[in-house]
């Protein structure tokens, strides 16, 4: 079954339907979809977790749909409120089929294969001449239509980095190694070539907190400081000019700098639309017909107050409260138990709890409230914290059995 969880997470993400036009007349995501529902509904191996931030995601699912059919333009929303249940169907059933470490392992690795797969795929593509020409530069983007945006394309490879750390921590074989290396070497060059100033932000904001959590920390920042100016230098001058106007709005084109000013709007434009909407805002994916622009709102608060008002900031948050709880719960379990030592679950609840603050921090400069790596990571989490249960009901049992033949041998 893990293997058609990772056959659908193929799907949504590298989405060859949308490369190869053929086969969107054949509708292969639904097919497959119904074809993974039948073998979960057919699986003697599923099992529910149970989990509070379950609960969340059911109440935000709820305010999605309130929302959405409280809107003057439900009709223009439809496709994003159709595209995030479909999602949370999938979240279901990871939550349902992987419940121990090594189905976690398996699904994460293939995660992480196909990111790999996407993002040279995307890269042969832009060798080849594909790209987009946008504020002065060409711009590496993905071979999809739905997130190959330079912007939202190199969000992702940002938000999918963290989970390169439980896999390298963790004692790999050599040959796995030099994969993982070679992944964070092509992110690097993926972001930096989708000339995405956000993007570059986070990436660098990722590499900070993963060199700050390291044991080897002084000699990565040494190593870091030491390798900058070379990466730096192995930018094309069109790029080094991109990302120096993040410092130097001045030295970039007028819409580099509109752009950036537009991010502060959206959150503006947020505000008023709570005003006039507070209960529902203007419904899911409504904002450009609400508001008149041509753009999104490019603000996870200004997008969440805009379109969904108090349903959607109160669910929302009760999301980040599950993440909360749940990446306590590891942290505190390990606390007590220093002799299972920073294994794989630990380390997963470590990436989960970077990559939420990458979406967080992101968010500040892209509307990703509907993305699908807030589903998939909280699943991802609440199995990591559900191994490491099972780890303390086992410890628990041994103590009882210890104590209980204690007596018993006196």
């Amino acid at each position: 079954m893990r293997w058609v969880l990772i056959g659908y997470m193929f799907l949504f993400i590298h989405r060859p339907f949308e490369v190869w036009p053929v086969l969107a007349d054949l509708h292969v995501e639904r097919v497959y979809m119904l074809c993974a529902l039948l073998a979960v509904l057919v699986y003697g191996g599923k099992k529910w977790i149970p989990n509070g931030q379950h609960f969340a995601y059911l109440a935000f699912a709820a305010a999605v749909a309130f929302c959405w059919l409280s809107s003057r333009w439900a009709d223009k929303g439809q496709d994003v409120v159709e595209n995030w249940f479909k999602v949370l169907v999938f979240y279901l059933l990871i939550v349902l089929v992987v419940h121990d470490e090594g189905g976690l392992r398996h699904l994460l690795l293939g995660f992480l294969a196909i990111m790999a797969l996407y993002m040279l795929h995307s890269l042969r593509e832009y060798v080849g001449g594909r790209h987009v020409f946008r504020m002065g530069i060409p711009r590496l983007i993905g071979v999809d239509q739905a997130m190959g945006d330079p912007n939202t394309f190199g969000a992702s490879i940002v938000y999918a980095l963290p989970f390169v750390v439980p896999f390298w921590v963790c004692k790999p074989s050599r040959l796995l190694r030099w994969c993982l290396a070679g992944y964070v070497a092509l992110s690097f060059v993926c972001v930096g070539l989708t000339g995405s100033r956000s993007s570059f932000i986070g990436l660098l904001l990722c590499a900070a907190v993963t060199v700050l959590r390291s044991r080897w920390r002084w000699a990565l920042i040494v190593l870091s400081v030491l390798a900058a100016p070379a990466m730096w230098a192995a930018l094309p001058p069109s790029l080094q000019n991109r990302f120096e106007t993040i410092i130097h709005p001045e030295v970039g084109p007028a819409n580099a700098i509109e752009s950036g000013e537009g991010r502060l709007i959206g959150l503006q434009t947020g505000f008023e639309l709570f005003g006039h909407y507070p209960l529902t805002g203007v419904g899911p994916g409504a904002w450009r017909p609400a508001t008149g622009n041509p753009i999104e709102s490019h603000n996870l608060c200004g997008q969440l107050l805009g379109e969904m008002g108090a349903a959607g900031v109160i669910t929302f948050a009760a999301i980040l409260v599950g993440f909360w709880v749940n990446l306590s719960a590891v942290r505190r379990a390990y606390r007590l138990h220093p002799e299972w030592g920073r294994d794989f679950p630990y380390h997963v609840a470590g990436a989960v709890g970077l990559a939420v603050l990458l979406l967080l921090f992101e968010g500040n400069f892209g509307h990703n409230l509907f993305r699908y790596s807030w589903l998939w990571y909280g699943g991802f989490l609440i199995i990591a914290r559900h191994c490491v249960q099972r780890r303390e009901e086992a410890v628990a049992v041994d103590d009882w059995v210890g104590e209980s033949a204690g007596p018993l041998a006196a």
